[in-house]
């Protein structure tokens, strides 16, 4: 077999892709299996008032294949193109208050800050306020040591006329979560630049900042 780094034709790294993205979707329905007798496992202790740590291992079982499942979920879906369903006047700025907000909520502590009133776009609602809010989680999970530090949201309009979102606050990272697939949050982080990019945006991290531009409408 030839190996990956040596591997120049198209056509086979798409058939590669395509093949990786199957491997993962039916990974991801063995584990929806292993789910399934999990749950029934977990009903059965429940009747017969076996001990608590063992309903607590079983729930840690389901927990974990619940999120495994979701990862490959992502995994499938950064495989695919992405297709945009965009909205006008979709308002970067009010969303990511929102998004804040939110996370506050959870304990996650994020503030945000804005010098204009609404920045608006011609941008996929649904897609894009997933974006935002799996970078914003990444950027709070990256506060190691300081959890009473807040990560700041900036949000302006640069010189180009485009919504320029900065994260900062969290702790220096050495690699670039954008293009990495070690976690969730990174997988989701991942997802979103693709989803950013797909809009005509850019995604970029410098050490314990990260980036983002999108278009706006004219």
């Amino acid at each position: 077999m030839k190996p990956l780094s040596r591997i120049d034709d198209g056509s086979t790294l798409q058939e590669l892709g395509k093949a990786s993205i199957q491997i993962v979707h039916d990974l991801k329905n063995q584990l929806n299996g292993l789910k399934l007798y999990a749950t029934f496992l977990k009903r059965r202790i429940e009747k017969s008032e076996r001990p608590e740590d063992e309903q607590q291992t079983i729930n840690k079982l389901i927990t974990g294949l619940d999120r495994a499942a979701s990862d490959l979920s992502l995994i499938v879906q950064y495989g695919r193109p992405i297709e945009l369903k965009k909205q006008a006047g979709f308002d970067i700025q009010k969303t990511l208050r929102s998004i804040c907000s939110r996370l506050n909520e959870k304990a996650l502590l994020i503030v945000c800050d804005s010098d204009v009133e609404s920045l608006l776009g011609n941008l996929d609602p649904t897609k894009l306020t997933d974006a935002l809010s799996w970078i914003s989680t990444g950027a709070v999970t990256f506060r190691h040591g300081e959890p009473d530090r807040p990560v700041k949201v900036s949000v302006t309009r640069d010189v180009n006329e485009q919504a320029r979102i900065e994260w900062s606050g969290f702790a220096t990272i050495d690699h670039d979560p954008f293009k990495s697939f070690a976690g969730s949050d990174e997988i989701r982080m991942s997802l979103a630049a693709k989803i950013i990019e797909a809009h005509g945006g850019s995604v970029k991290h410098d050490q314990n900042r990260f980036f983002a531009t999108l278009p706006l409408s004219e």
